[in-house]
């Protein structure tokens, strides 16, 4: 089912299995306030219940990627109270909150793939490294941006970028804010593949999720959740959760399917991610 969804801070689209979800406020270099936040945070849970897409292909509009927080927000729509011990406990809620938006796309039940141009500064940093994989332009460029306004990179970047990149260049650039251009980034492991254009980078992100589509989402799904647990945990502990992982999921069907499908040079049919229902919403 192919379906398109017109929203302030982005469109989305579903189309053969791949969502797509475009960020297009690029006359304000697609920055983060409280109505991006809002719409990102309820597409996300719309998809991870929903089941019907396979993969999600996140790419932007303009010449930067994102600027990141809106900082006019922290002045207006979120006052950051430091003047007593009450108000600065709610920063932490508040930051909880932030973060838990970013954390939705990494235990998305689908793969997640950026699609990255120009600038991805300061909150754009935190969003990208909570994808699965991430594409970008010759022009493109990263930067801890909060450092260079005070404050510490507080929703993600701080805790994810370590595990993708060397220690010591993460501490230059959190400690310096310097930009780290796209070959480098590259060289260092944080992006998978630099482009020339846009539309070039963004050809082969869907070429990318149209495979990722084509497999059993219930496989693609266990394989996410495999390699996000073996990143946190030690070999022996990541073996023994993936035996009970795959005791659980394995398919006689699937596999078959899968094989057939090759020797028949034809697309292979598997059954999408079930739906997902709160609890809350069962009268």
């Amino acid at each position: 089912m192919n379906t398109s969804t017109a929203l302030t801070c982005f469109s989305l689209t579903t189309e053969n299995h791949i969502a797509h979800l475009v960020l297009n406020q690029p006359e304000a270099l697609n920055t983060m306030h409280p109505t991006f936040w809002r719409e990102l945070d309820e597409v996300l849970t719309q998809l991870h219940r929903d089941g019907a897409a396979r993969v999600l292909v996140i790419s932007s509009t303009g010449k930067h990627f994102s600027a990141g927080m809106a900082l006019e927000t922290f002045a207006g729509a979120i006052k950051m109270d430091d003047q007593s011990p009450e108000g600065r406990a709610a920063i932490f809620d508040l930051l909880t909150d932030m973060q838990a938006t970013f954390t939705k796309l990494e235990t998305l039940r689908i793969p997640v793939i950026a699609a990255i141009q120009g600038g991805c500064i300061g909150g754009a940093v935190d969003m990208v490294t909570a994808c699965c994989i991430r594409y970008a332009t010759a022009d493109a460029f990263f930067c801890i941006q909060e450092i260079n306004i005070g404050m510490v990179a507080d929703v993600g970047t701080l805790q994810r970028l370590p595990k993708l990149m060397p220690l010591a260049v993460v501490k230059e650039l959190a400690y310096t804010g310097r930009r780290l251009l796209a070959q480098k980034a590259l060289g260092y492991g944080l992006v998978n593949e630099v482009f020339d254009t846009p539309d070039a980078m963004l050809t082969a992100a869907m070429q990318c999720a149209s495979e990722i589509a084509s497999k059993p989402p219930i496989a693609i799904w266990g394989t996410k959740q495999a390699v996000h647990y073996a990143r946190d945990h030690s070999v022996d502990e990541s073996l023994k959760q993936m035996g009970w992982l795959q005791g659980a999921i394995w398919s006689n069907r699937h596999v078959l399917e899968a094989v057939m499908a090759m020797k028949t040079k034809r697309a292979a049919d598997f059954p999408p991610l079930s739906g997902l229902r709160s609890f809350r919403d069962i009268a």
